[in-house]
């Protein structure tokens, strides 16, 4: 899903708000989580997950083209951790839409369109 499509979508289910404010309000909450990330800071939204900053030190890797060594610095990057309500409601969803696709399809639960098992 696309912040357009976020927006759309939250449109269409608070009738009441306009499109305007909706895109707002969303695009004021994403740039303000950013300054906050971008400041060092944690981001915790209970039953969703947090957002945090992960160190990566520096180090050597290779140009893909020419296989020489290329010193990298350090940096830091953003990191998600879902929480656990997230974790159980992504689980049953993934489950279920599984399990749906597997009856139209006729093929076992269990396994991917590739054969791989998920069991």
């Amino acid at each position: 899903m696309t912040k357009s499509e976020l927006i759309e979508s939250l449109v269409r289910k608070q009738s009441q708000l306009g499109y305007r404010d909706v895109e707002l309000a969303v695009k004021t909450m994403l740039e303000h989580m950013a300054q906050t990330l971008a400041s060092g800071e944690r981001i915790e939204i209970r039953g969703f997950g947090s957002f945090s900053l992960h160190y990566r030190p520096p180090r050597v890797g290779r140009n893909p083209k020419s296989g020489e060594p290329v010193s990298l610095p350090s940096k830091y990057v953003p990191h998600f951790k879902p929480g656990k309500e997230l974790r159980d409601r992504v689980n049953t969803g993934a489950a279920n839409a599984h399990e749906i696709k597997a009856v139209r399809t006729g093929t076992d639960p269990g396994e991917d369109s590739s054969g791989a098992s998920y069991e």
